[in-house]
């Protein structure tokens, strides 16, 4: 699909963590998993929007960490998700978690 310029495509990652794993917490990792996070934020051109983020004690949420992304195109979100970088934090994310949901979309 060629995007139009107005369409980016989006990337969301939500993540349950396990009550503990890796010696932590499920608090503590979600901090580490958020900080892992931060630190793809900018390995690739292409990325327009980066956001981990915790769910917030006293609202609403179904999952412990969200990945909200935005790529100028489908080869910026794959050259990301085959970055050394984001390949490197895969085994202690999925030590610590309990499921993942994903979706890709344009808009």
């Amino acid at each position: 699909m060629t995007l139009s310029s107005k369409e980016t495509l989006k990337h969301i990652v939500m993540w349950k963590l396990k009550d503990h794993a890796e010696g932590a917490d499920k608090a503590t990792n979600a901090v580490k998993v958020k900080a892992l996070l931060d630190s793809c934020a900018n390995v690739v051109p292409g990325i327009i929007k980066f956001e981990a983020v915790i769910a917030q004690e006293g609202l609403e949420s179904t999952c412990d960490v969200i990945l909200y992304s935005e790529f100028d195109s489908r080869a910026a979100l794959d050259a990301y998700q085959e970055h050394p970088k984001h390949v490197a934090i895969k085994p202690f994310v999925g030590a610590v978690r309990e499921s993942r949901q994903a979706i890709d979309y344009y808009s």
